[in-house]
């Protein structure tokens, strides 16, 4: 298992297989420390009780049941994948090209759910951490490292605080997992924190415009507005959970507000020959090919 290149301010080691890592800051005090196997967990005693913590919860909990259903059994295929590929479409990385050279980087990614776009990125070259909320998606993660033998530490942990030093990554990275379902005025500043100067955060999320399609009981979304835009921009799911779907300007705002420079916006539409995703009720094929169903933002904190 790599060892990360930053010098450790608050996590003082990272140790192998059923042992723990060591937390020291004060900051960072409320911390729980489990080991398992090679993976290091760390969690956070939450506020329950707050409108944040209730995000988290249920956000959790929604991600423990997708996991059951769908990601465990996709979490194989997706680490097996040779290619990178973006969002519900498996838009090639190689075509959008907002990567760029990994190898050698110190790569975060906030929301790493099952953590294959760290897998991808590790084969390249890149020294990842994937941090998730969801202690099931972390269990399916390890079982895939196992499997393929990549390894990367994963943390459990909220992506609006991250148990780790500042300016430590060259890249944060998120596929529709902080970027979407955690508030951007806590992850943002997060993970401008993490970054070292010029560091680059590059995201994938739904748009706008397919959140406010969308029927409030779920499915497909129309071809008509069915939502305010003003009401999407915290919304609670029927299915559950919480997403968040700030306008273009207020995306610009929190990512100036945090230090960050805007480099690209791609608005991706499902390509030719594209089939309608079988698991996420997002939008159908003919629909994305009409109208942009995810977006990207390429950004880099200026010096």
């Amino acid at each position: 298992m790599w060892r990360p290149a930053w010098e450790p301010l608050a996590i003082v080691s990272w140790r192998t297989a059923a042992q723990t890592c060591k937390v020291t800051d004060s900051r960072m005090m409320q911390w729980d420390q489990v080991a398992v196997g090679e993976m290091a967990v760390v969690r956070k005693m939450s506020d329950a009780g707050s409108e944040m913590g209730q995000d988290v919860a249920a956000n959790r909990e929604l991600w423990t049941q997708v996991n059951a259903e769908y990601t465990e059994e996709h979490a194989i295929r997706a680490w097996a994948a040779e290619d990178i590929t973006w969002g519900i479409f498996n838009l090639p990385e190689h075509a959008l090209g907002v990567l760029g050279t990994v190898s050698g980087c110190d790569v975060v990614e906030l929301g790493c759910g099952t953590a294959y776009f760290s897998a991808w990125l590790a084969r390249r070259g890149a020294r990842p951490v994937g941090v998730d909320v969801t202690p099931a998606q972390l269990a399916t993660a390890r079982r895939c490292q196992n499997q393929f033998g990549i390894w990367f530490p994963l943390i459990e942990a909220d992506a609006g605080e991250v148990p780790l030093p500042d300016s430590g990554f060259d890249l944060a990275i998120s596929e529709c997992g902080a970027s979407l379902w955690c508030d951007p005025s806590r992850w943002v500043p997060e993970a401008a924190r993490l970054l070292r100067p010029g560091g680059r955060l590059i995201f994938h999320t739904t748009s706008l415009l397919v959140s406010m399609c969308q029927p409030e009981a779920g499915g497909h979304a129309r071809r008509e507005l069915l939502r305010p835009q003003r009401a999407v921009a915290r919304l609670h799911r029927s299915g559950g959970g919480m997403e968040f779907h700030p306008s273009h300007a207020e995306w610009i705002q929190v990512l100036r507000s945090a230090g960050f420079a805007v480099d690209a916006l791609h608005e991706l539409y499902a390509p030719p020959g594209a089939i309608t995703h079988p698991y996420y009720e997002l939008a159908t094929t003919q629909w994305a090919q009409r109208w942009p169903v995810e977006e990207m933002w390429v950004a880099h904190l200026a010096a």
